[in-house]
């Protein structure tokens, strides 16, 4: 297993447009993904489950993969989120 902490950085914090970027980078892997924030964990391919996190900027987040391209994952969400979705 993989996992990683970063913080939320986007001003609508991970909602509607970023969540979706989110959801799909990580559909693109085999490996189950998590993401974690106030005790609560979801799976990171759920926008739905996302959603309902209200993760807002400046929140806490871990993002957890395991299975077989579960390093490429972790980094690249991390990435995503770090780059401020590319905004």
């Amino acid at each position: 297993m993989q996992q990683a902490t970063t913080v939320v950085r986007h001003e609508a914090g991970l909602h509607a447009r970023p969540a979706t970027q989110f959801v799909n980078l990580a559909k693109q892997f085999k490996s189950t993904i998590t993401i974690a924030s106030k005790g609560k964990a979801v799976s990171a391919k759920s926008l739905v489950l996302i959603l309902t996190m209200a993760i807002h900027k400046d929140a806490e987040i871990e993002i957890k993969a395991n299975g077989e391209d579960e390093q490429e994952a972790v980094t690249a969400l991390v990435n995503l989120i770090q780059n401020n979705f590319a905004e």
